[in-house]
C-alpha cells in the first residue's frame, strides 16, 4: 500500500491527468468495509499520472485531518466528530446525523472542490448511500460524468423503503448515471429495474489472491490455534462478517446443537447484534464452543482462515461477498446460501450439477441443512480437496484485485472519460 502523507500536506499530482471525485461515507483509516476495500484496492492500482482520485468522505473522528492523502486518494472529510468514537458511537448522536447529512453536505462541497479541481468525472459507492449527493452534483454539473458502483449487501426492498422519503431523487441516482458497474449479476438487475438504460458493466470486488493463498509459517498458524483453543480433534467453523442479522450467524449458532461437541464456531466481527447474539449462545448451551473474537484488521484474516477448517456465512442477503472468494482464495470449504451474489461464485453438487463445484450451498434460515452440510465435509475429505482446488483456482482467475482493476480502468474509467475528449 501506498504511504499516507502528512496532514495538510497533499502531494501534487502532475498537470494533465484526468480527475475523478469519489462520494463515499466512511473511508481508511477507520471504519472499512468491503466498499472502503475496493476503493483502495483499485485506486492503489491506477497510474496516478493517468487518472488522479479525490473523495469526499465522512470525518467522524477528529483526531483525522480534513485533508489527507491516502494512496492515489486526496481525501476531504466532513460532518460532525468526536475524538476516536467506537463503530457504536457512529450509532449516537450527534454522529448519527452525518449520514442523512453527507446526503446534501456532500453535494455541496463537491461542487467547491470542482471549481478549484475540476473534475472529469465523479463515482458514486452505493447508490442509497452516496447516490445522492452524486445526483445532486450531476444536476447541477451536467457536463461531468457519473459513475454509479452498486455495492449493496442489505436486502433492496429495505434499501428501497429507506429511500422513500427522497425517492425522485433516488429514482434519478440509476437515470442519470453515465456508467453502472454491479459486482455481481443481481445488483446489475437491480440497476435495470431501477430504471438505468446504458451502459452496465458487471465488475465483482476482487481479493488479494497471493496474500490469502500464502501459507503463513507453520509457527504462526500454530499461534492462532492456541489463541482460538483448538484442541486435538476439533473443527473450527469461522465466518468474518459484521454482528448483523443478513449475515445469518444466528443461524450458524442454532446449528452446533445438531453437531458433535468438537466442532466449534470462531466469529470475526464486530455489529449491533453482539450482545443478541451472544445471549443465543447461552440460550442454546454452547457457550463453550463459540468464540467472539471481535474485530481484527483486514491483514490479520488470512491466517485465521488457515487456522481454521470450514468457512460459513448463510447470508439472508448479499451484494456480492467477499468474505467467500477470501476463503476460496486461502484454501478452506465454504459453506453459504446462494443469496443475492453470492449465486455468481458458489456452485453446489445438487444446486448446479453443470457447473464446476466450490462450495456447499444450503437454504436461508436452515440450521439443519448448515448441519448436515458441515457433516458431508467432514465426511467427505476427497470431494473437500477437489471443491477447493476448483474454488481456489475461480478465484485465481476472476476475482484477483488485480484483474478486478484493470478491468475497471479499462471498461469503466477510461472509456467515459474518453468520451469528454
Amino acid at each position: 500500500m501506498n504511504d499516507t502523507n502528512q496532514p495538510g500536506k497533499p502531494a501534487s499530482f502532475s498537470h494533465g491527468v484526468k480527475k475523478i471525485l469519489i462520494f463515499s461515507l466512511a473511508y481508511y483509516p477507520k471504519y472499512v468495509g468491503g466498499a472502503e476495500l475496493a476503493i483502495k484496492e483499485i485506486t492503489d492500482r491506477i497510474d496516478a499520472s493517468e487518472i488522479e482520485f479525490h473523495m469526499v468522505t465522512l470525518r467522524f473522528d477528529s483526531t483525522l485531518p480534513t485533508v489527507e492523502r491516502i494512496g492515489n486518494v486526496l481525501v476531504h472529510r466532513i460532518g460532525f466528530s468526536r475524538p476516536n468514537p467506537s463503530i457504536e458511537d457512529l450509532s449516537k448522536y450527534p454522529l448519527k446525523l452525518n449520514k442523512h447529512m453527507f446526503q446534501f453536505l456532500a453535494a455541496w462541497k463537491a461542487l467547491s472542490l470542482h471549481r478549484e479541481h475540476h473534475y472529469d468525472g465523479i463515482w458514486a459507492m452505493m447508490a442509497h448511500s452516496s447516490g445522492i449527493p452524486a445526483v445532486i452534483f450531476k444536476l447541477f454539473r451536467p457536463d461531468v460524468r457519473y459513475i454509479l458502483t452498486l455495492q449493496e449487501g442489505d436486502r433492496l426492498e429495505k434499501i428501497e423503503r429507506i429511500m422513500l422519503p427522497i425517492w425522485p431523487l433516488f429514482t434519478r441516482v440509476f437515470t442519470r448515471a453515465d456508467v453502472v458497474q454491479a459486482i455481481s449479476t443481481f445488483l446489475g438487475r437491480w440497476a435495470r429495474r431501477r430504471g438505468f438504460s446504458g451502459r452496465l458493466e458487471v465488475i465483482p470486488n476482487g481479493v488479494d489472491v497471493e496474500r490469502f493463498s500464502r501459507t503463513e509459517l507453520s509457527v504462526t498458524i500454530n499461534e492462532v490455534k492456541d489463541i482460538l483453543g483448538k484442541g486435538m480433534g476439533d473443527v473450527l467453523l469461522i465466518t468474518t462478517s459484521r454482528l448483523v442479522r443478513k449475515n445469518g450467524i444466528d443461524i450458524v449458532i442454532r446449528a452446533l446443537k445438531l453437531l458433535p461437541e468438537n466442532i466449534r464456531f470462531i466469529v470475526l466481527g464486530t455489529g449491533p447484534d453482539d450482545l443478541a447474539l451472544k445471549r443465543l449462545v447461552r440460550e442454546c448451551g454452547v457457550e463453550k464452543r463459540v468464540r467472539f473474537v471481535g474485530g481484527i484488521a483486514h491483514a490479520d484474516i488470512p491466517k485465521y482462515l488457515h487456522a481454521s477448517d470450514i468457512f460459513i456465512r448463510p447470508s439472508r442477503s448479499e451484494g456480492m461477498g467477499n468474505s467467500f472468494v477470501e476463503a476460496f482464495a486461502a484454501g478452506i470449504p465454504v459453506v453459504g446460501t446462494q443469496e443475492g451474489g453470492i449465486a455468481d461464485f458458489l456452485f453446489d453438487e445438487k444446486r448446479n450439477p453443470d457447473t464446476p463445484i466450490t462450495g456447499w450451498a444450503v437454504d436461508t434460515d436452515s440450521p439443519e441443512q448448515v448441519a448436515e452440510a458441515v457433516k458431508d465435509i467432514i465426511g467427505r475429505p476427497e470431494k473437500v480437496r477437489a471443491v477447493v482446488a476448483t474454488a481456489h483456482a475461480l478465484a485465481v482467475e476472476k476475482y484477483d484485485w488485480n484483474t478486478v482493476a484493470k478491468d475497471m480502468r479499462e471498461k469503466v474509467f477510461l472509456p467515459l472519460l474518453d468520451t469528454r475528449g
